[in-house]
């Protein structure tokens, strides 16, 4: 039987076009151009994985290049983190780091040469009066008074700026198109404007920056970057670029859009999490609530279960809006293989066996993870006294419930049956303490056949190791954040529950920032970048109960 090819997205059927074809020789050249004024979120994961993933499979190659052409908003930190998420997500860009700054010298020599055709010119009218002239989309613009200012006037005021010699605001240089083109990034758009501001690779040595529209064309060409992949905000800007690289005459890049990423009860807008962060509704840039690759990361997703999401969702031609819980489904879906079990009791309560030998303990077999056949076997302590979840008992229970009660019995996973005797409550009604018998004879693994409906998790008392634990839920309580008028007006309250009553299993003392476990029963949880040896910090990744597709 021949082997099933698996169908291509609308993105590679074109890529594989250009190949059949032999265009640019058969090169597969792609970018990833974030801009450095903010951490990634998802959405960008999306289109590293995209753009990458591109280049891999048609054996190409992929750049990293910072589109760094506004440094009132650019700083080296966000570089830094982007290029760690670049990586943490398993790709690699090897020598070909490039930075937009790269080419200032170049995208200067372009302005002039354009200048020089008659093409460019400098406008000395203010914004107001700019936007106002441009019009409408149902009505043309008008011309600028300076529009046919001759080519030596121009580059000889464009020197000027370029110098510092005007102050920011004063003048613009803009592309001499048609001020009543349907399409209104034709009508003369801006291609530098002044600004006093230094930049964190090139310092002070500009007083001008080219707006991306002019810079994105050009940066592709000199790169000779074959397939430009852009979100579809950017479909309507193609024709400016166009435009730019035919009277250039340079390299054409291919450009190519797609529909960006949008995420039930998320909100993916750089502009939108930095409020979040500057109004501290979170705790920075990578608190675990938040769509960032660096608080995902901290929150204990994984890159390939944010790979795996990005092939599930794959790449559409129009806007929609995805499930966030699928991508919790696929977190959940790559945990479970590499998670090692756990035992952790988060609201304990003291249960006695009171026929245990007192002074006495045991070491019993757990496994570590049924889903991997080489995570092998681990040793839990038993005791006469051990926790177990305050919500794992009732005085009362109903019919249907298959946990603790008087006279009733359970069984201690990994270890024995055992029956409630009785309790001890405080003033106020509150459990207290527990109190059992064992039957010796149901040991886990003996050959006891005698079964019981419910199975409890536990901690050995004398050896458990305290926790802070960190319930984190989705940041926001509307599904479609994109139809509200103030998202911050949407807030979950209950995104983060603290809890420094936890009480588990002795191996997960010391535990190091980033590993991962499914807590029996309660969930996957990674240990935080704020444990120390004394303090032992969890985060709650996910629940264990799956709701896509339900």
């Amino acid at each position: 039987m021949a082997e099933e090819r698996i169908s291509l997205n609308f993105i590679e059927q074109e890529v594989e076009k250009d190949l059949k074809n032999n265009k640019n020789d058969g090169r597969v050249h792609t970018r990833f151009p974030p801009e450095p004024n903010g951490y990634l979120h998802i959405g960008h994961a999306k289109s590293i994985c995209l753009n990458f993933g591109l280049a891999e499979k048609y054996n190409g190659l992929c750049n990293l290049r910072f589109d760094d052409t506004n440094p009132e908003k650019e700083e080296a930190e966000y570089v830094e983190s982007i290029k760690e998420d670049v990586r943490w997500l398993g790709f690699d860009w090897g020598e070909r780091e490039y930075y937009t700054s790269d080419y200032f010298d170049k995208l200067y020599a372009f302005a002039c040469e354009l200048i020089k055709k008659g093409l460019a010119y400098v406008d000395d009218q203010s914004a107001a009066e700019i936007a106002t002239a441009k019009g409408t989309p149902t009505r043309p613009g008008t011309n600028s008074p300076y529009r046919d200012r001759s080519a030596e006037e121009n580059l000889k005021l464009f020197g000027e700026m370029k110098d510092g010699l005007h102050p920011e605001g004063s003048r613009v240089l803009r592309a001499k198109i048609d001020m009543s083109a349907p399409n209104m990034h034709l009508r003369d758009p801006f291609m530098y404007r002044i600004k006093r501001e230094s930049h964190h690779r090139t310092g002070d040595t500009w007083n001008v920056y080219p707006m991306y529209d002019f810079a994105h064309g050009q940066s592709d060409a000199i790169e000779a970057i074959t397939h430009s992949i852009c979100t579809l905000e950017f479909e309507v800007h193609r024709p400016l670029y166009d435009w730019f690289i035919k009277n250039l005459g340079i390299f054409e890049s291919r450009q190519i859009e797609f529909a960006r990423l949008n995420l039930t009860y998320t909100v993916l807008s750089k502009r939108k999490l930095l409020k979040l962060v500057e109004g501290d509704f979170v705790t920075g840039w990578d608190d675990p609530r938040m769509p960032t690759i660096s608080g995902m990361r901290r929150r204990g997703y994984t890159p390939v279960s944010i790979r795996n999401f990005a092939t599930k969702i794959g790449v559409a031609k129009r806007d929609g809006i995805i499930d966030v819980a699928l991508l919790e489904h696929s977190v959940r879906e790559d945990l479970n293989k590499i998670a090692w079990r756990k035992m952790a009791v988060m609201d304990p309560v003291k249960l006695i066996i009171t026929n245990y030998p007192e002074g006495e303990e045991e070491w019993l077999e757990a496994t570590n993870n049924p889903e991997d056949e080489m995570a092998g076997k681990r040793q839990l302590p038993f005791s006469r006294e051990v926790y177990i979840d305050k919500s794992d008992f009732m005085v009362d229970p109903p019919n249907k419930f298959f946990r603790l009660g008087p006279g009733r019995e359970v069984r201690l996973k990994y270890a024995y049956i055992i029956k409630c005797e009785d309790y001890k409550c405080d003033e106020q009604g509150n459990i207290q303490e527990i109190y059992c018998t064992y039957d010796p004879e149901t040991k886990s693994g003996s050959a006891v056949s005698r079964k019981v409906k419910g199975t409890l998790s536990w901690v050995s008392a004398p050896h458990a190791a305290n926790a802070e634990i960190r319930l984190y839920d989705r940041l926001f309580k509307v599904e479609d954040l994109n139809q509200v008028d103030d998202f911050l007006e949407h807030l979950n309250p209950e995104s983060l529950v603290k809890s420094r009553q936890a009480a588990l299993e002795p191996s997960l003392a010391g535990a190091k920032a980033g590993t991962h476990f499914q807590f029996e029963r309660i969930g996957y949880f990674v240990v935080d970048k704020e444990s120390t040896d004394d303090h032992l910090v969890l985060n709650r990744t996910v629940t264990l109960r799956d709701s896509w597709g339900k």
